[in-house]
């Protein structure tokens, strides 16, 4: 009894923290937080560490995204995190990165990091419960570096033999929805065992596809079937998602009037199936806005304020395609600018930040 009680009372205490945080911001911290990027280094001194401390604490940025080529040890990492949660005290940043097992790990056992399997040797080696503790030993070891978002689980279907980003790497549990949802439920009950978020991906599914978004253009009309959106069903129906990924995948009934509208800038997408339809309300993140399906179709405006209209709530820059050490303050910059011009556009601002700090707010 005395543990409801303690654990009600906590949960009213975060609720008035993230109240209080919404009413103080600024329109310049309320973008900011919409802002996770990737950075060139491998060490807490590093000069681009320290200027990505620096907007974290003014509330220029809401994040970072490390790669393989900014881990050089398990040690230095965790002394890159520390310092990136140091600068954020009050409002934690997402200290993100993939770490799904198999194929795709940021954190390798190059560097002393105990890896695992891919989605689909799990899903055929164990049950979800098997599979949940799993993932648990390996988001506790993810949160002992201080990350505090994974981009995982998987939500496609493995319906493509052929897919080239999903079938080719074991990345999806199953071709079965039920099976995905149920692995995927395992996924996120094992992360949050040890307070570390995640992302449901690829939003509205990356598994029937015959290219890869990372590339160039991914056009899933005649590919992509309704029981793709059954695994976000699911899981937002029994309340376990913390954000959703949105994927760059054209469907010409999902497109604005005469555009080839990716599914990460669709309004139709994002704000009609996935808000209306599915009834999801918590944060949406893009997949990184410098893939080819992106960068070479839209301007760095164009992308970041057709996702923000779209109903995008974080925009992640992995800042590898041309790397620019002022990315952040470029991208906040085209938020700004364009809330002075709309209103609609500034509460749109305000309405993405109130979903992050209350997302935020469950970072341990």
């Amino acid at each position: 009894m005395i543990a409801v009680v303690f654990r009600a009372f906590y949960v009213f205490v975060l609720m008035a923290m993230s109240t209080s945080l919404a009413a103080a911001a600024t329109l310049e911290e309320m973008a900011g937080q919409m802002i996770v990027v990737g950075f060139q280094g491998d060490d807490v001194d590093d000069a681009a560490v320290v200027a990505l401390r620096d907007d974290l604490a003014a509330s220029r940025l809401g994040g970072v995204m490390l790669l393989k080529t900014n881990i050089k040890s398990l040690d230095a990492v965790a002394r890159m995190n520390a310092a990136f949660r140091a600068a954020a005290p009050t409002l934690a940043p997402f200290i993100t990165l993939d770490q799904e097992g198999g194929a795709v790990e940021r954190l390798t056992k190059d560097v002393g990091f105990r890896e695992i399997p891919s989605a689909r040797d799990v899903a055929a080696r164990n049950s979800p419960a098997q599979a949940e503790a799993i993932y648990a030993r390996m988001a506790a070891s993810i949160a002992e570096l201080g990350f505090t978002v994974n981009f995982g689980p998987v939500a496609d279907l493995n319906t493509n033999p052929k897919n080239q980003v999903i079938a080719r790497f074991g990345r999806a549990f199953s071709a079965d929805p039920a099976i995905v949802a149920a692995y995927d439920a395992a996924f996120i009950a094992g992360h949050h065992s040890a307070g570390v978020l995640t992302a449901l991906k690829h939003f509205p599914g990356h598994g029937s596809s015959t290219a890869d978004s990372h590339e160039g253009f991914v056009d899933i009309t005649q590919s992509w079937q309704p029981a793709e959106l059954d695994p976000y069903r699911a899981l937002i129906g029994a309340g376990d998602v913390d954000m959703i990924m949105a994927g760059h995948l054209y469907h010409a009934k999902y497109a604005d009037a005469g555009a080839q509208t990716p599914s990460s800038l669709s309004p139709q997408w994002i704000t009609g199936v996935l808000r209306d339809e599915l009834g999801f309300d918590g944060v949406v993140i893009s997949d990184d806005l410098e893939m080819g399906a992106i960068r070479d179709h839209f301007t760095t405006a164009q992308t970041v304020t057709q996702a923000v209209r779209a109903g995008l709530d974080v925009l992640l820059f992995s800042n590898t395609a041309k790397y620019h050490a002022g990315l952040g303050q470029e991208i906040l910059d085209i938020l700004l600018a364009e809330a002075a011009a709309d209103p609609v556009f500034a509460a749109r601002i305000e309405q993405s930040y109130e979903r992050i700090v209350a997302l935020k707010a469950r970072i341990r």
